[in-house]
């Protein structure tokens, strides 16, 4: 584990407020609001909220082995509505910024979501690094890649409104499911309880949309 360092990569102590993966605390409720991201149809007969970190391993997993098939067979068909809200976990500040470099530049959900895929994948190497100066350097290099500045992304992981904003969903989601850790699913308004997989979370889809 190294050591957090340049202002707590800029986002401040207030970012290590903030809690995640077996933490106690939780996001907003589940009514869709401005501040989500979300793919799919207003209108699909299921809305899935997933409270998740950029930094957890467990939801890099998920998004690996699950997200594509329940993207294509479900979100892309208008059976489900996903919302995806922000939770960070250790090392929060780094999370954090991750979350702030993935909506940097008033980015659309989908580009959104595609900066989410593309933390996660390259959540490995930005902490084998070792340092929060080579964390850094990967989400310019991840900014990069999506069209960002590295002036853009560096204010984008500054503005301190980010974790104002993160801390709401954390107060939210602890406040109204009871988070405690990583990720955490919510169908139809009930908390999902099963495993994180593509067979598991599908039979559940299915018994929702069947009423």
């Amino acid at each position: 584990m190294f050591a957090i360092g340049r202002r707590e990569l800029l986002l401040g102590a207030s970012a290590l407020a903030l809690a995640g993966c077996n933490a106690s605390g939780g996001g907003a409720g589940a009514n869709v609001s401005d501040e989500d991201m979300v793919l799919g149809q207003a209108n699909a007969p299921v809305t899935l909220i997933e409270y998740a970190s950029v930094t957890c391993p467990h939801c890099r997993e998920f998004h690996e082995t699950a997200w594509e098939q329940l993207k294509t067979n479900y979100i892309d068909t208008g059976k489900v509505r996903f919302v995806f809200r922000e939770y960070p976990t250790p090392p929060p500040a780094v999370a954090v910024a991750g979350f702030q470099l993935a909506r940097c530049g008033g980015a659309t959900d989908e580009q959104y979501f595609t900066r989410v895929g593309e933390l996660f994948r390259q959540q490995q190497a930005m902490f084998a690094t070792g340092t929060m100066e080579g964390v850094r350097q990967k989400l310019i290099e991840i900014g990069g890649a999506a069209g960002l500045s590295q002036d853009q992304v560096m204010q984008c992981i500054s503005d301190e409104s980010g974790a104002d904003r993160i801390r709401a969903t954390v107060d939210a989601a602890n406040r109204d499911f009871h988070v405690t850790g990583t990720p955490t699913f919510i169908l139809n308004g009930t908390r999902y309880e099963g495993p994180p997989t593509y067979e598991a979370m599908s039979h559940a889809i299915d018994a929702a949309i069947a009423g």
